[in-house]
């Protein structure tokens, strides 16, 4: 018996080393070419959609050459290289170098642009969207960030070409926000939390009135402050309600 295990054990380390050495001669590595030519390389990687190589030779190159003349462009272009592999982390951790690195360079609202797109790429759920499941009631913090992050895109470079495309997501975002908080206080209701239920329906109808949240919300207040016996606040959110939809 140890004889066999002892041939198990040699037999396991032989196969790991075997794999170990596949994988390591699989990746290709970067050849040590000039950085036009490693660069037009990268390129036409992108333009393929093979992310994950062109991402080995701008990683290369960011490394080998970080202040040459296509440093900035490489670091950009690596942000795009992550965001399509759906590689978050690294994706927002080269944006936040390159925005606190170069604040003024002029390509610094594409940075803040990819920052709302990776944020909000992050909030994204593909089975979700596959299954038409609707998740209103899911953390929505990288929601939350992505607006942020276009607002603040907006606020500092008004007239950026990214401009109309970021108001474009910040209204899909707002939308998401406004139902999830709806998803709260439809919650506070089932539980006959009515006073935590009448102040986030509250806050949607003061936050997105511009959101189909807006009825929804409207008549959660008016049946939990009916439940709260506070009868003049709901009988105004009922006004509002007739107000505003008059075949309600």
């Amino acid at each position: 018996m140890a004889r066999q295990r002892s041939l198990w054990l040699t037999l396991t380390l032989t196969l790991a080393l075997a794999a170990t050495g596949c994988s390591s001669t699989q990746k290709d590595a970067v050849p040590d070419e000039p950085p036009e030519v490693l660069y037009q390389d990268a390129q036409e990687r992108l333009q393929a959609g093979n992310f994950i190589r062109a991402a080995e030779l701008l990683e290369a190159m960011d490394s080998r050459y970080p202040f040459g003349p296509y440093s900035h462009q490489v670091q950009l272009d690596l942000i795009y290289a992550y965001y399509k592999q759906d590689d978050s982390a690294r994706a927002l951790a080269n944006i936040d170098r390159f925005i606190r690195l170069n604040p003024n360079h002029p390509n610094v609202d594409y940075a803040q642009y990819m920052r709302g797109l990776t944020n909000m790429a992050v909030d994204y759920n593909f089975f979700q969207e596959l299954l038409n499941i609707d998740r209103a009631d899911r953390d929505p913090a990288y929601a939350r960030q992505a607006f942020a992050d276009f607002r603040q895109l907006l606020r500092q470079h008004p007239d950026s070409v990214y401009a109309a495309d970021a108001r474009a997501r910040m209204i899909s975002l707002k939308n998401r926000l406004a139902k999830y908080d709806l998803a709260v206080a439809q919650f506070y209701m089932k539980r006959g939390a009515w006073l935590a239920a009448a102040n986030r329906a509250k806050f949607v109808v003061q936050s997105y009135p511009d959101t189909d949240t807006m009825k929804p919300a409207l008549e959660i207040m008016a049946d939990a402050y009916g439940s709260l016996g506070l009868t003049d606040m709901a009988n105004n959110a009922k006004s509002v309600l007739r107000a505003n939809y008059p075949n309600n």
